[in-house]
């Protein structure tokens, strides 16, 4: 949340090491979203509706400017139920303590057809027309999932509505949902207790088969229900936030910039012994902003523009020509932290192989099936990253583009079978489409962020966003590395723009607001 000129992050935390258990909420605050501060818990496993965990929930801000936590919690038979806290002193700017009130839980799982198990994860409460809070909990009813829907006229007394916000015949929980407006072709945020403007949809998002999808549609404020735009029935169709590690986001209403920003967390694709011998494990991605893109289909997301600030030692070059084969370095950056912008024009969009709508279902599979030293039509073009000097270990960020009848699709991968000669790692190859209007956009762009271990990937202009974890043993061994902009496809591809930077580090956590290390 965004509190008197304070970013608050809260997140799921163990004190006792870098291994899942025993989770409390832990607490940071920033000025600027790219510098933090590390204070005591916000949460702690204390009382008897949340000793098996402070699991998560959400803030929202009460009228007055009256923050107000509302958390999943478990009990010692691994009941959920949720759960409330305020800060126990709202002049403290970075709100260090809160308090749990003392009728939790507020709510539990005990109307016909819940699973008392499958019942956590609160949205940000807003207010609806009849001036009643409102929130969704991710849950099972009669074994469907569902984004569960209650009222309350004080935020702290709930009444089960008699219908779900949204929900579907799938047998998954939904764990962490999220809800909110959106202005097509706007990147303006909305904050859903507001008036929201005509023409605004709404997005319901859900974690769900270890990735975060969403659906875009609107809110019936008579049926008091979520209805999606497009209904479909196949999850695998379903759109998603981010297309590779990336998994319970959340987003909030920045009044200070008035804009929406989401970020996730991206959990270690290496070994737990590896977390313990480096001291932690997972880390949040780089915050985005987030908003619906003109046409109303999708979600666009870009890092915050705070990012930028850690940028220095620009590179810079025009009018490159990529013909098949070609490899073109990008020096004088550091490999291994870097952000890169790159736009591609395809000089003829004739020569694209025909798309099959199958691929749909499994864009991994293509990805991993037609790689990027598989010569196409138009691609495969991108980037090479964290390549050592043979190229023995590198990842591959890039995009192919296909023909269907009507449009052009585009598949955007970021392979990682050959990111590292370590054995024991995960090292899939993800991928995502979007449609693009390349008889009017002859140019795709690519914006890579390369955090060591975290690589982040915006291509289209957000269209489709993949988060890869990459443990190159050229990052421990040589502390050297290679960017390369590349073209294996048929035809040429020109870069009428590249621009790279090495980026700062940023201090996360280092400062710390309290006694404890």
């Amino acid at each position: 949340m965004y509190f008197n000129g304070i970013y608050h992050e809260f997140y799921q935390y163990n004190l006792n090491g870098p291994i899942f258990g025993d989770i409390v909420w832990g607490h940071s605050v920033s000025t600027d979203l790219v510098n933090w501060i590390g204070l005591e818990p916000a949460l702690v496993r204390d009382t008897p509706s949340d000793i098996d965990g402070c699991w998560t929930g959400s803030v929202t801000i009460l009228p007055g400017g009256k923050p107000i936590i509302i958390y999943t919690g478990g009990d010692i038979d691994q009941h959920q139920a949720q759960n409330i806290a305020f800060p126990k002193n709202r002049s403290d700017p970075y709100l260090r303590e809160w308090i749990k009130a003392p009728n939790n839980p507020v709510l539990r799982p005990d109307e016909p057809g819940m699973n008392s198990i499958e019942f956590r994860d609160p949205t940000t409460g807003w207010i609806g027309p009849d001036g009643l809070w409102r929130m969704a909990v991710g849950g099972e009813l009669n074994g469907y999932s569902a984004a569960l829907l209650y009222k309350s006229e004080d935020f702290l007394n709930w009444t089960k509505v008699d219908h779900p916000l949204y929900s579907h015949n799938g047998s998954n929980m939904w764990e962490c949902p999220d809800f909110f407006a959106v202005l097509p072709g706007n990147n303006a945020g909305l904050d859903l207790s507001a008036a929201i403007p005509q023409g605004a949809k709404h997005a319901l998002k859900m974690s769900v088969d270890s990735v975060d999808k969403y659906m875009i549609g609107v809110y019936d404020l008579q049926r008091d229900a979520f209805v999606p735009d497009n209904v479909v029935d196949d999850r695998r169709l379903w759109l998603r936030i981010d297309y590779g590690t990336f998994y319970a986001s959340k987003s909030f209403f920045d009044s200070n910039k008035n804009r929406r920003i989401i970020w996730g967390w991206s959990r270690e694709t290496d070994s737990p012994s590896d977390d313990l011998e480096k001291g932690w494990a997972g880390l949040h991605t780089i915050p985005r902003t987030i908003w619906l893109a003109g046409d109303g289909k999708q979600l666009l997301q870009w890092p915050v523009e705070e990012i930028e600030s850690l940028r220095t030692n620009e590179i810079s070059h025009q009018g490159i020509e990529l013909n098949k084969g070609d490899l073109f370095e990008i020096k004088e950056v550091d490999a291994f932290q870097a952000d890169v912008e790159i736009d591609f024009e395809l000089a003829s969009i004739d020569d694209a192989d025909p798309f099959d709508p199958s691929w749909l279902l499994d864009p991994e599979k293509h990805c991993g099936e037609a790689g990027a030293s598989v010569p196409g039509g138009i691609g495969p073009f991108g980037l090479v990253i964290l390549a050592s000097d043979n190229m023995d270990e590198h990842t591959e960020v890039y995009f192919r583009v296909y023909k269907s009848q009507e449009k052009y699709m585009v598949l955007m991968c970021s392979d990682l079978r050959r990111s590292s000669l370590r054995p024991d790692l995960e090292k899939p190859a993800y991928g995502g489409f979007f449609e693009f209007d390349l008889e009017k956009e002859r140019k795709i762009s690519l914006r890579t962020l390369i955090d060591r271990s975290a690589v982040e990937s915006f291509g289209g202009g957000g269209r489709v966003c993949i988060t890869s974890r990459v443990y190159p043993a050229v990052l421990a061994d040589v502390g050297r590395a290679h960017i390369y902009a590349f073209n294996n496809g048929s035809a040429t591809v020109r870069v009428p723009q590249l621009s790279a930077w090495t980026m700062r580090k940023a201090q996360v956590n280092v400062e710390k607001g309290w006694s404890a290390i």
